[in-house]
């Protein structure tokens, strides 16, 4: 009930006559004797195709995604006799849950399947998608978001509460791999550590959300933002003006959307 982490050496590469893999080689003992240059042209057209399908599939994926937690609903309110429209997705939990899985997804199945196909012994490709993807999205993404800001231009963290609480868990993370592929047993993951790290998941979910609904600080919790449907343009405009005067020049769109949608949640 335990899978180890180092698989049995291989009797013959995947490379040489008579090796194997999952699928490849496809033309089976034959194919081995073809020229090296021939298979490495062919292999990396297959890559390259591989890597297409992967990325259409993504898209449509992460776009089905995009359409379910941009989903909002409309209310009626009575003492304003006004429509209000309503996000049904809270933005930090799909972003930790749905946005993640889709983004996610390539290297997890590329684990799953690794995984099976070994009869549970782990060797570098089954962990290091996860791992590795993590690294990535933690250290490489987060220098070039730095990097591309201009000299002259400032970015603040729109929600400070819920990235201490992702970037303790991502942390974290790390350092429970460790305990339980170095101390707790070593070089194999048990049923329980594997329940105990999923169920790690949901945690990480519900406290985020605790968090972006300010009851870990001071700050208050933030009601549902709210945008008119029934504005005029000349009426959006007007808006649009008063919140650039009042908070800089410098506001996107998205940010002038958000601060209208709390001056008209406040009004409720």
């Amino acid at each position: 009930a335990a899978a180890a982490v180092a698989a049995p050496m291989s009797d013959k590469a995947i490379c040489v006559k008579g090796g194997s893999g999952v699928v490849l080689p496809l033309g089976g003992d034959g194919e081995q004797e073809w020229p090296r240059a021939l298979r490495i042209i062919l292999y990396l057209l297959g890559l390259a195709w591989c890597f297409m399908g992967v990325a259409i599939i993504a898209d449509v994926f992460m776009g089905a995604i995009e359409k379910v937690t941009s989903k909002k609903i409309r209310r009626y309110n009575k003492q304003t006799e006004r429509w209000y429209t309503f996000e049904v997705w809270n933005p930090t939990v799909s972003n930790l849950t749905l946005m993640a899985l889709g983004s996610s997804a390539p290297e997890i199945m590329l684990n799953v399947i690794d995984i099976f196909a070994k009869d549970y012994y782990l060797e570098g490709l089954g962990p290091g998608t996860i791992v590795g993807s993590a690294a990535f999205n933690m250290l490489m993404i987060i220098s070039v978001c730095i990097m591309s800001i201009p000299d002259d231009e400032v970015r603040y963290i729109k929600e400070v509460p819920v990235y201490i609480v992702t970037a303790s868990f991502s942390v974290f993370a790390y350092v429970w791999l460790l305990v339980i592929l170095l101390w707790s047993s070593p070089h194999v993951v048990e049923v329980w550590e594997g329940v105990v790290t999923f169920l790690l998941f949901p945690v990480l979910t519900v406290t985020a959300w605790c968090a972006d609904k300010g009851y870990f600080g001071s700050t208050e919790s933030r009601k549902s933002l709210s945008v008119h449907e029934d504005m005029t343009p000349e009426e959006l405009a007007d808006a649009e003006s008063g919140v650039r005067c009042e908070h800089g020049d410098n506001l996107t769109s998205e940010q002038i959307a958000r601060i209208l949608a709390i001056q008209q949640t406040t009004n409720v």
